[in-house]
C-alpha cells in the first residue's frame, strides 16, 4: 500500500466484483469525447478504468453503427462500458451483447441531465421514478456475469436529493459500485459540485462509491475523497485535450506525489496518435469531424502552458481537411518549450 493510499485510509487497488482495478482514478463516461482513442491514451498514461462514451441501449440492440463504434473496447483492458435507456428488455439485450463482445464492466447511465435523454425518460429522469431505476438495474444483473454499476446525479433538483436511496436500491439489485455526480440534474453543469453531498450515498452502501464533479487536479481529487468519504474519483471535462490527467490522479492518489509533466514529445506523439487512430476508426470524413473537438482540446491546453500556435494556423489545425497538414500543425503546436521553462 502507498504511503499516501494509507493516509487516505485506502489500498492501492479496488476491486468491484471480481474485477480487479490498479488504481483509484477513472475517466468519465463523455459523449463525443471518450472515444476508443481516448481511452487507450487514458489508460496507457495510468487512467485506473475509462469508461466509454455512452450507448443507447435500443439503437445498439439492433446493430447501430454509431453504438457500435461506441462500444468499441480494443486495446483497452479492462474494458467498461456505459449503457442507457428506459426499457428492460432492451436494456438487457444491449448488456449480453456488451459482454458477449469482451467488456469487463456494465455501467448505467441514470445522471446525464441532457435534454434529449431525459426527454427519452433514461439518464437522470430514472431517478423520477426509483422502481422504475430499480427494474432495470435488476433486468441488467441478471442478464450478464459481469460487474454492473450505476451512475447517478445527487437527484432531480434540491427537493428530491434521492441519490442514497437509489444507491441503497441498486446494492440491493446486485449492482457492485456506484458513481455521484455532485450535482442535481436542475444544476446540469451550473455552480459547483458538491463533494460532500456525496458522504450520504456513501454511508447508505457498503459498494465502493466513486466521486464525479470538478475534480481538474490530483489535490482536488484527494479533496474530494476527504470530502465525500469516497473510494475513487472520476475525471471528466478536465481530461479533455490532456489525456494523461487521469493517470497523473492515479498516480498522485498512490503516492501523494505529483508526477512530472508529460514531455512536449509525448503530448505531440499522443496528440498525433488520437488523430490518427480516429480516423482509422471512423474513417476521413467522420473522423475529421470527430477530431475537431479534440484538436481544440489539445491546443486549449497547450496554449495554457506557454505552447501554442498562432490564430491562423490554430485555425487550420481544428479547420483542416487537410491530413497531412493536421500532423504538421500538431508537430508545431509543441515546437517550443513552454515559456516558463525556457527563461
Amino acid at each position: 500500500m502507498g504511503d499516501f493510499a494509507q493516509q487516505l485510509g485506502m489500498g492501492d487497488s479496488l476491486r468491484i466484483g471480481g474485477l480487479q482495478l490498479d488504481g483509484r482514478a477513472f475517466l468519465a463516461p463523455m459523449a463525443g469525447v471518450t472515444d476508443l482513442a481516448m481511452r487507450r491514451l487514458a489508460r496507457r498514461f495510468g487512467a485506473s478504468l475509462a469508461f466509454s462514451e455512452m450507448v443507447a441501449s435500443s439503437d445498439f440492440s439492433k446493430g447501430g453503427r454509431e453504438s457500435l463504434l461506441r462500444s468499441q473496447g480494443g486495446g483497452v483492458s479492462p474494458h467498461a462500458v456505459q449503457i442507457a435507456g428506459c426499457e428492460a428488455a432492451d436494456m438487457a439485450e444491449a448488456a449480453r451483447l456488451v459482454e458477449a463482445e469482451g467488456a469487463d464492466l456494465i455501467d448505467i447511465n441514470m445522471g446525464c441531465p441532457a435534454k434529449r435523454v431525459v426527454g427519452g425518460a433514461a439518464g437522470s429522469a430514472l431517478m423520477r421514478d426509483l422502481d422504475h431505476a430499480a427494474s432495470l438495474i435488476r433486468a441488467i444483473v441478471q442478464a450478464v456475469k459481469i460487474p454492473v454499476s450505476v451512475k447517478m446525479r445527487l437527484g432531480w433538483d434540491d427537493s428530491s436529493l434521492n441519490a442514497p436511496e437509489l444507491a441503497r436500491r441498486a446494492e440491493l439489485e446486485g449492482a457492485r459500485m456506484i458513481t455521484v455526480h455532485g450535482r442535481t440534474r436542475s444544476q446540469f453543469y451550473r455552480g459547483d459540485a458538491d463533494w460532500a453531498a456525496i458522504r450520504p450515498v456513501v454511508e447508505a452502501v457498503s459498494l465502493p462509491v466513486v466521486a464525479n464533479g470538478d475534480c481538474r487536479t490530483p489535490q482536488d481529487a484527494a479533496a474530494m475523497l476527504a470530502s465525500s468519504g469516497a473510494q475513487a474519483v472520476m475525471i471528466g471535462r478536465a481530461a479533455l485535450g490532456r489525456p494523461w490527467l487521469v493517470g497523473d490522479i492515479a498516480h498522485f492518489l498512490r503516492t501523494g506525489r505529483e508526477r512530472p509533466a508529460p514531455l512536449p514529445e509525448t503530448r505531440r506523439e499522443a496528440a498525433k496518435e488520437h488523430y490518427a487512430t480516429l480516423l482509422d476508426l471512423m474513417g476521413s470524413r467522420q473522423g475529421l469531424r470527430h477530431a475537431r473537438k479534440h484538436l481544440a482540446a489539445y491546443a486549449d491546453v497547450a496554449e495554457s502552458q506557454g505552447f501554442g500556435l498562432d490564430a491562423e494556423a490554430r485555425r487550420r489545425l481544428v479547420g483542416s481537411e487537410d491530413v497531412t497538414e493536421v500532423f504538421s500543425l500538431i508537430g508545431r503546436l509543441y515546437a517550443e518549450a513552454p515559456k516558463a521553462e525556457a527563461a
